[in-house]
């Protein structure tokens, strides 16, 4: 799944290739991808529409429009592509945004978890899903003792609270794994445990992380590229991430495979004991 670095990254790209580009019209070919308004609310006030920016808010992409924000999660495998109106349209191409100088804007979805929200600007922070995101990773108000309080009563394992996008927005399995082996921090340590020295330690290898990711252009794992299928490389430099078949890069540990949240969970149990 796209994470923050990912999701940063294609942002980049679009806006390259979007600004002040305004939108003639919109073929939907799968309703089910536009979240709100209805479809028919939707195609109505997203015509004519010039595209200011491209903006992301965690995971989210924002096209910065006129009067909106068209929100677009990518969820599992969503993936933007230019095409022209003589390229075939693809099995997955599922929404499709005429722009005025001619090209093509398609979202690829094989798994059409995607969604779409087109949203009035003086009601992104009331109306969607914005409104219920955390901090983002580089806010002066992420503390340790932000974190103590969202901490202070979660039984659950730290790995599926940094997930929460309530907390931090921006963090998924991929970079959990990485960030908590930095940290020396067990992913199973109920989040209510963590102290104010280990929660230090999470908003900076967050930082650090994520930083690193987004210069590499994420990470490309399995069925996941950028724009115009451009690969992130930030997987050749994951240290427990997938590596259950090596060793620990620190200790030599044999790396392990576990599931917490249901999600797959990479550590070492030497360095990883706290």
């Amino acid at each position: 799944m796209p994470e923050l670095p990912e999701v940063e990254t294609v942002k980049e790209s679009l806006k390259l290739r979007l600004a002040k580009k305004k939108i003639v019209d919109v073929n939907i070919l799968y309703d089910n991808i536009i979240a709100y308004p209805d479809k028919e609310e939707f195609l109505l006030q997203i015509k004519n529409q010039t595209i200011n920016d491209v903006k992301r808010r965690g995971k989210f992409l924002l096209f910065d429009l006129n009067d909106y924000y068209l929100l677009s999660h990518l969820r599992m495998e969503g993936k933007y592509f230019f095409k022209t109106k003589d390229d075939e349209i693809l099995k997955h191409e599922h929404i499709i945004f005429d722009l005025d100088d001619g090209e093509e804007l398609r979202y690829h979805d094989t798994r059409k978890f995607g969604k779409m929200y087109l949203i009035k600007k003086e009601d992104i922070n009331s109306i969607g899903p914005l409104k219920d995101l955390g901090l983002e990773p580089w806010d002066k108000n992420l503390t340790s003792g932000y974190l103590r309080e969202k901490y202070a009563k979660k039984k659950l394992p730290i790995k599926s609270v940094l997930l929460d996008q309530s907390i931090i927005v921006g963090i998924g399995n991929i970079y959990a794994d990485e960030i908590l082996f930095l940290c020396k921090i067990n992913p199973l340590k109920e989040a209510q445990l963590i102290t104010d020295k280990e929660c230090e330690l999470i908003i900076k290898y967050t930082k650090e992380v994520l930083e690193r990711a987004i210069k590499k252009g994420g990470t490309t794992i399995r069925t996941y590229s950028s724009v115009d299928g451009v690969h992130g490389l930030f997987q050749e430099e994951l240290l427990v991430h997938g590596k259950d078949k090596g060793n620990c890069p620190e200790c030599k540990e044999k790396i392990i495979k576990n599931r917490v949240g249901g999600r797959g969970t990479y550590y070492c149990p030497h360095c990883q004991k706290g």
